[in-house]
């Protein structure tokens, strides 16, 4: 069973909660098998938890109502006002109404681990960072010096910092958590594989935050090859890109099309290309561009000239992070990157025809899709009624979007939103979060505008679709 980063974990709750699984209802199975594994290993009756004022004491706090016969008392380090989510205020207050043993600790030698039989720790999950110091940082110390058995809900209060409890055992939640040692066992707790297989508002989190420190390009720099037959599809795609948070995008464009493609937007660079088309003429000017871009994306609007194809055969080895879509998949070109074809043109690069999907049967796309990407060392982002993303060992799904999103440049829309994302996190991560917010903000524009949606709209809500509550 592989293990979960903590932000990870945090990813999974998010989306849990987004597809309609709450908080409440997850700490409740928590703490419930929790308190399962506390009767199967208790050697005696009397039992301290000691809790911390987040989500990892509200976890012990359910544990304690369903062990209807032990003797528990629960320190609560620090007041129970400062309890910081409502699912773990509401289980105190069950607890505080039922009358059970409850201490609000300000010094932890108050604690008198030593007349226990069991110590639970339930101060810290896997969020916490830097140092731990204060009245916690007493709690750890009391809790290792107690030398009575300790179990650790989820992950031994502390890890990866200046301080961490030493249990005996670790009881963590659905799946291990990274850097777990020592004996640790896996309590189930009704999170399904599908919502670790679809995309949810959880994944865009994991794209980060902006430092607050940050200055121009360091949220990404992006360098959009494309044009030619076509003016629209580049400029869809460098102005998703910005609405998505890239710094700074510059659009390489044929000189014959450069100034339709700028009266798009007075925020994007437009860089002339020689000709009407990409041509191998233009790798001098691209040689100097692409190092100066955190990532590249080609294909869009480029056509099918012969020369074109040479070019691109020549630009994708030069590229570091690159995106290829559209006129860029081509079959005898050695891709590399992160792809985002659709059925027909995965069937061009490939010969691989996939099955039809519908809502159901995505599944009988995984495995050839999986195969492909894991041999040619791509990231596949697979458009289709359940988007399918995979870098040959994971596979992930997406289901937001509709049937409106068939008009033309939403592909487009889509490759700008994961260049952005690419920038800034790995390529399956970008790819994952990009066709769930490409997707929502689709569904955001039809219940505004039905089937009379068009491209531009969606650039629109990408903002609001990227929004996690």
């Amino acid at each position: 069973m592989n293990s979960l980063l903590p932000e990870e974990m945090q990813a999974i709750d998010t989306n849990c909660k987004y597809f309609g699984l709450s908080p409440l209802q997850l700490m409740e199975n928590a703490g419930a098998a929790l308190a399962r594994e506390i009767k199967a290993q208790a050697v005696g009756k009397k039992i301290a938890v000691v809790a911390g004022r987040g989500n990892n004491g509200g976890d012990a706090f359910v544990a304690a109502r369903h062990l209807s016969g032990f003797d528990i008392t629960i320190f609560l380090l620090g007041r129970s006002r400062d309890i910081s989510t409502d699912e773990a205020r509401q289980n105190w207050d069950i607890l505080r109404k039922l009358n059970f043993k409850l201490m609000e600790i300000q010094e932890a030698e108050d604690m008198h681990l030593i007349e226990y039989d069991l110590i639970l720790d339930a101060i810290f999950g896997t969020g916490v960072r830097g140092t731990i110091k204060g009245l916690e940082a007493e709690a750890i110390n009391v809790i290792n010096s107690c030398r009575r058995p300790v179990m650790s809900v989820d992950c031994p209060s502390g890890i990866g910092t200046n301080i961490m409890v030493q249990p005996k055992l670790t009881i963590t939640f659905h799946r291990p958590k990274s850097g777990l040692v020592g004996d640790i066992k896996v309590a189930e707790i009704g999170i399904p594989i599908e919502a670790e297989f679809f995309a949810g508002p959880g994944d865009v989190a994991l794209i980060g935050k902006r430092f607050e420190d940050s200055h121009k390009g360091d949220n990404g720099r992006i360098l959009v090859i494309g044009g030619g037959p076509y003016t629209g599809a580049p400029a869809l795609t460098g102005m998703a890109a910005l609405r998505s948070g890239a710094d700074l995008v510059t659009i390489a464009t044929p000189s014959s099309i450069s100034h339709i493609v700028a009266s798009f937007s007075p925020n994007l660079i437009v860089k002339n290309l020689m000709g009407d088309h990409l041509n191998p003429k233009n790798l001098s000017v691209l040689n100097e561009l692409i190092p100066r871009h955190d990532v590249v994306v080609l294909g869009m609007g480029l056509g099918r000239d012969p020369e074109t194809k040479e070019a691109i055969s020549q630009i994708i080895p030069l590229c570091n992070k690159i995106v290829i879509d559209a006129d860029g998949l081509l079959p005898d070109v050695p891709l590399k990157g992160l792809i985002t074809p659709h059925a027909g043109e995965f069937k061009r690069i490939s010969d691989i025809s996939l099955p039809e999907v519908h809502r159901h049967n995505y599944f009988e796309r995984i495995e050839p899709l999986k195969c492909y990407a894991k041999a040619m060392k791509l990231v596949v982002l697979l458009k289709g009624r359940v988007d399918l993303i995979t870098d040959g060992e994971t596979v992930r799904g997406n289901t937001t979007g509709n049937p409106g999103m068939t008009v033309g440049g939403t592909g487009d829309v889509l490759a700008g939103i994961t260049a952005a994302f690419y920038a800034r996190t790995s390529a399956l991560r970008a790819a994952v979060a990009a066709a769930f917010v490409n997707g929502k903000a689709g569904d955001l524009v039809h219940k505004e505008k039905d089937f009379g949606m068009v491209a531009t709209d969606l650039i629109e809500k990408i903002p609001q679709a990227m929004t996690v509550d």
